[in-house]
Order: structure tokens, then sequence, then C-alpha cells
């Protein structure tokens, strides 16, 4: 049986597109397309949910990094540290406001940064530190904040980069509140997807927000009148009532992609996949937190296995095959090969499998049993 990878009409039923097409006949209406009132309407709503004091809507989750980095006054002359095991943007926004990436190595448990290697690069430009809450999984930004701040002899500013964990939670804080600011994304395929690009901030500082609310209108409160040079980060009006539209199912989705993680975690087990048992298959740790954004496996000859799946039309995914110290763009600053060995082996190892709220259990066993099969056919080579 076919598997894909991603279905967008998962959460588009019926009643969800008639719904849909309800909320946008009432933008058509008052006409009011950037910034009218559903963004502000998803603003507050978004801060209910995440228990933020302020949370801003804008273009997408790669401009809201920008727009972190400048509400912190990251500029030319500074660095950032960032992981080099996470998506293009990450690094790419401490880029686009004329500052310099530092790259640092991963957890290999958890694929967030490492607190040790994040330290270890601190240096006296060094201005802020983005940890990325990757897959859905909360980072141990308390361990990090601590480890960068004993590092640098004073504070420095955590951006948290959220763009895979709506919904995600940590014991020790509240994801998005925890650092100076944080980022996070809409897109589609995003747990909260809009019918579009979008995108939003948060953070518990007013004037931050205030300073953030500037920057994505070409950096001025009133019209013609402009503080600072800013961006049109705006948000579109219909890419709010979208999203206003899939909030009240985020909870029941993302509890769906827990559903689906424990029900792989169980097959691997049955089937006698798990590393921990001599198999080929190392599972994720998913924690009570993690909203399951991707399921990750690191598997034994990956692209074999991937090029094995997709001949049975099993969909899956490769996030991500080059760190970003070894981006082409990045050469003059990036690392040389196995400086960041946790890195490296993640791009080599790392395997998504279809984990979106309208994978069924069927679909999850046909993918196991393919992967069983795979190795089975190895072991007879």
């Amino acid at each position: 049986m076919p598997v894909p990878f991603f279905d967008i009409h998962y959460n588009l039923d019926e009643t969800a597109r008639r719904g849909l097409l309800l909320r946008w006949a009432r933008v058509l209406e008052h006409g009011s397309f950037v910034n009218g009132p559903e963004v502000r309407e998803l603003e507050a709503a978004l801060k209910a949910l995440l228990g933020t004091r302020h949370a801003l809507g804008c273009s997408n989750g790669s401009d809201a990094l920008v727009l972190c980095l400048r509400a912190l006054d990251v500029g030319p002359g500074d660095e950032v540290v960032v992981p080099a095991f996470s998506f293009f943007a990450t690094a790419g926004a401490v880029a686009r406001v004329g500052a310099t990436p530092v790259f640092a190595d991963v957890d290999p448990n958890t694929f967030c940064l490492d607190a040790k290697s994040a330290a270890a690069r601190v240096t006296p430009r060094t201005k802020a530190v983005i940890p990325v809450h990757l897959y859905g999984r909360a980072a141990e930004l308390p361990v990090l904040r601590a480890a960068v701040d004993q590092a640098a002899g004073r504070r420095i500013a955590v951006i948290e980069d959220a763009a895979q964990a709506i919904g995600a939670a940590h014991p020790a804080y509240v994801v998005g509140a925890f650092g100076e600011a944080a980022a996070w994304s809409c897109f589609p395929t995003k747990n909260l997807g809009a019918p579009g690009d979008a995108g939003f901030v948060t953070t518990d500082d007013a004037n931050r927000a205030e300073r953030m609310r500037r920057l994505r209108e070409h950096g001025g409160d009133r019209q013609y009148h402009h503080e600072e040079v800013g961006y049109n980060f705006r948000m579109d009006s219909l890419q709010a009532a979208g999203l206003l539209q899939q909030l009240p199912r985020l909870l029941e989705f993302n509890a769906a992609r827990r559903e689906g993680a424990a029900h792989y975690a169980r097959l691997f087990r049955e089937a006698g996949l798990e590393s921990a048992a001599g198999g080929p298959i190392t599972p994720p740790d998913v924690n009570p937190g993690h909203v399951v954004h991707q399921y990750v496996i690191r598997a034994r000859e990956r692209d074999r296995l991937r090029a094995f799946l997709a001949e049975r039309k099993i969909g899956s995914a490769v996030y991500y095959p080059v760190g970003l110290h070894q981006q082409p763009c990045f050469a003059p600053i990036g690392g040389r090969p196995a400086s960041l060995p946790h890195t490296e082996r993640a791009c080599a190892e790392v395997l998504a499998l279809p984990i979106h709220p309208g994978v069924t259990r069927a679909q999850r066993e046909e993918t196991v049993g393919a992967i069983a099969a795979c190795y089975a056919a190895a072991a007879k080579r």
C-alpha cells in the first residue's frame, strides 16, 4: 500500500474547507488583506495558547528569526552560535543581518544544540545563541544558558528557533518565552500550517515586541514615518484566517503525532529492529512534551533503505543531508570535515518517516514491515 510522506489534505476535510472558505469570505468583505483583523485575532490566540505576553504575526519563519536578531541589535561584527544540524534559515538569518554564524555540534540523542559545544565557541564577539527545538522536541535551554553565560562571563541572548515546535512543552520553562525572543514557522507542512507562507514571533518583553512590530512595517509605527530601516514582513489576512481555522485542532493533531510515534516504537521493538536489541534502527526518544513534527530514526545504510522504501511507494525524507558548516555559501567560515562529528554522523544516518496525523496504523505497519524486509534482504546477500 502506498504511504505518502505528507498529505496536505489530512486536516482539510469537507468541514474544514467550508470553515476556511467562510473565513476567507469575511476577508474579502472587509478588504483588509494585510495585517487585518484576523492577524490581531490570531496573535491573541497564540499568546493564550503558548503562555507568552506578546505574539506578532509575520511573513514566515525565516523572517521571524531576522526580526528577533534585529530586536536584539545583532549586526555586523557580532557572532551568533547556531547548531550546524538545522534548517538553513537558522544560520541564514544571522548572515542576513550582517553577523557571523558560528557552528556548534548537536547532542547525538536529541539532535538539539549541545551546551558544551556551544560554550566552547563563545568569544568576546558572541552576541547571541540560537538553539533549535528540532523536530518538535524542546531543547534543554536552562543547561545551555548556564553554559554559554559561564563561558562568556556575561549574559548571552537566547533566541529560540521554535519553527518546528508549536505546542511543545518542557518541565522547566515555557517554550517561546525562555529566551529573549522566539521565532516560529507556519509553513503548510508544520504542525500548525497556513494555506501559504506565514510565521510569528513571541517575547515577554514589551519594548522588544514593539520594536519587532515596527521592524515588520518598514521600521515605523506611523505611515510614512520611519524610526529605522525595517522590512516588509507583514502577515496576509488570508493566511491568518487559515491558521485560525486550524488552531482549534492543534492539540488533537499533536496528540495524534505522539500516538503515531508510540506505535512506531512498538512496531520496531516487536520486529527486533531496535539498535538496543542489536537491530539496525535507532528510534527517536519521544518525551511527553515532544510534538513530533518529524519522526526521525537513525538507520544503518540509510540511503539504501530509503531507495527500498521508495520502490514500494513509501515516503521518507532526510532532514538534513548536509551540515550548515559544510554549505558552500559558508565555506569561508565553515568547519573542516570531522570538525562536528555528531552533526556529520546525523547527516549520514537520519531518516524521517511518515508521521502526520493522516497516517493510519495500517500505513505505519506497512512502513515498518518494509524496513524489516529491507534489512532481511540485506542479511541474505
